[in-house]
């Protein structure tokens, strides 16, 4: 079975853009840059490719206050790409990245992780409710999660 999906780690390029479709569910665009470095001919290189990031949901609204430009963060998500005719007939593509998870790097940051209560696909109210901090040991302080959740 074929499998479309990718790992990314680079620099958001924009505030990530929260809007809502008519059925009201949430979506969140931004850019990112991702940098590859390499050496040709014992000269160092770089190539940056750029790539527009789609958050569906929870995690759209969570990435709009969460994110900010400039931030790094592992995106994984599927490649999408989407063809147009500009109006002077030109053709154009680009390929993007819908999202299935997002989270910070932590390999020159550090971050502090807030849990959303969970809500059912329909419940109302943005942001998903009152937030809580995340311990780092699991229930108990055992360091086993058992049949629980991490978080």
């Amino acid at each position: 079975m074929p499998d479309n999906s990718v790992t990314v780690v680079g620099n958001i390029t924009r505030d990530p853009e929260l809007r809502f479709t008519a059925s009201g569910q949430a979506i969140a665009t931004f850019g990112l840059a991702v940098n590859r470095r390499f050496q040709r001919n014992g000269q160092w290189e770089e190539q940056t490719s750029f790539f527009n990031v789609t958050c569906w949901g929870q995690m759209g609204e969570n990435a709009s206050q969460s994110l900010p430009k400039g931030s790094r963060v592992v995106v994984t998500g599927r490649l999408d790409q989407r063809s147009w005719e500009t109006q002077e007939g030109e053709k154009r593509s680009t390929v993007d990245i819908t999202a299935d998870e997002i989270g910070p790097s932590l390999r020159w940051a550090t971050c502090e992780i807030t849990k959303n209560d969970r809500r059912e696909p329909g419940e109302g109210g943005a942001g998903g409710g009152a937030g809580r901090p995340v311990a780092n040991t699991a229930p108990g302080g055992g360091a086993s999660f058992g049949d629980e959740e991490p978080f």
